[in-house]
């Protein structure tokens, strides 16, 4: 198997919540048999009922508690601190829980996280170490190298 990653899907509970939220964010969307699709870089997010994405991944729909964490975090790195606190605000503006303020990290860079509507966990930060691309793609650095 290729290592790549093509498509992240979001189970929601419902569609047009999430996509409200996510275009408050400033993504554009494009719908097709209530399922929506945000080109993300080089890949794709994906907007679809939860009980229909646990069904077609052979799952039951078995809900993550309340602020309970369902064990994938995404990420959204930035070039700079300033743009972690600008992410986050407009998250927060948008309808999402902040659950991490803003702060400096352990690895020398910045960063927060918020839920969106349905739980899902996202992390913004600036990381140094990790720059970004101007298309904003991320090349992970040799994390052996001195």
């Amino acid at each position: 198997m290729e290592q790549r990653l093509s498509l992240i899907t979001l189970g929601v509970a419902d569609v047009a919540r999430a996509r409200s939220f996510y275009e408050s964010l400033g993504w554009r969307g494009q719908e097709a048999e209530e399922t929506v699709f945000f080109q993300a870089g080089g890949m794709a997010v994906v907007l679809w009922s939860r009980a229909k994405a646990a069904a077609d991944n052979g799952l039951s729909d078995t809900p993550v508690p309340a602020g309970g964490f369902g064990g994938i975090g995404l990420a959204h790195n930035v070039r700079s601190s300033s743009e972690v606190d600008e992410a986050l605000a407009a998250a927060e503006a948008a309808g999402a829980r902040i659950t991490s303020p803003a702060a400096p990290t352990f690895y020398g860079g910045y960063a927060g996280s918020f839920t969106d509507p349905d739980g899902h966990a996202w992390e913004i930060a600036h990381n140094p170490a990790f720059p970004l691309s101007p298309d904003g793609s991320l090349s992970v650095p040799d994390l052996g190298a001195e």
